[in-house]
């Protein structure tokens, strides 16, 4: 649907298309990962295929956290700024930030590249990034984690109290279009928190259990079992993204009313 008309794109279709791109990489990886659940946590495609797989997933995860901050600061901008400079960002420099910001990922995601993430458990190849046993070298890998998905979401979490308060004490609803648009902008916040805030508090408590020294695997099997279970919620968010953004926006509206249209005049046709 972005796509359609290149020509009236706008710094956010942009951020959107990125935002697109990132989700849709995400549930590519979730077939795979779904088929490695499925067998039981058996990896059975070798050691560089699991490096590629666990490589772009988290690189898509953090675009997908990264893209949607910027919309939401992008928005509000443009209704409690509507008059900075920073609203004037043309459609080439939104592209350039989106390259830049790819670039960034990528390279900060390099790490998972440089070395195998197999390890054996009851006859089983394990294909992990996020390990959780005592010994495990996560630390950077933690620290990147936890603290994009709590900027993300102290971002997306501002942006949105700002824009509905604005909202509620400026706007004239005569039609009930600006209540609409507060309730979508709490419910794409609300999901967003729901989806990534548990994944991102099991792994602090695991720092922690790490740092009181706990050697014991026993410890850790049930933030072990939380965690799986909690990042698999922001796999689903990544499916959920295109319906809570494209099917609730005017444009997408606009666009499924005209291919409705197409086709009762192409059926009256025949």
């Amino acid at each position: 649907m972005i796509c359609c008309d290149v020509s009236s794109w706008k710094p956010n279709s942009v951020y959107l298309l990125s935002l697109t791109v990132a989700d849709s990489v995400v549930v590519f990886c979730v077939l795979f990962r779904a088929d490695y659940y499925l067998r039981y946590q058996d990896w059975v495609y070798g050691d560089i295929p699991c490096r590629l797989l666990l490589y772009i997933l988290a690189a898509a995860r953090a675009a997908g956290m990264m893209f949607l901050s910027l919309i939401a600061l992008n928005r509000y901008c443009k209704i409690l700024f509507p008059f900075h400079k920073v609203n004037n960002i043309t459609v080439s420099q939104a592209t350039v930030i989106c390259i830049t910001l790819w670039i960034f990922i990528f390279a900060m995601h390099s790490y998972i590249l440089t070395g195998p993430h197999f390890f054996n458990m009851n006859n089983r190849t394990q294909c992990e990034s996020f390990n959780i046993y005592p010994q495990s070298p996560t630390a950077w890998q933690d620290a990147f984690y936890i603290s994009l998905t709590c900027l993300s979401l102290l971002t997306i979490s501002y942006c949105t109290v700002c824009i509905v308060l604005h909202l509620k004490d400026n706007a004239i609803d005569t039609n009930g279009k600006v209540g609409r648009a507060m309730n979508f902008i709490l419910l794409i916040a609300a999901v967003f928190v729901v989806c990534y805030l548990p994944s991102a508090t099991v792994r602090i408590a695991i720092l922690v259990l790490k740092a009181m020294k706990y050697e014991e695997c026993a410890n850790y099997r049930n933030l072990s079992l939380a965690f799986y279970f909690n990042i698999c919620l922001t796999y689903f968010y990544s499916m959920l993204n295109p319906i809570l953004y494209y099917f609730s926006s005017p444009s997408s509206h606009v666009f499924i009313k005209f291919w409705k249209n197409k086709e009762i005049k192409s059926s009256e046709g025949h």
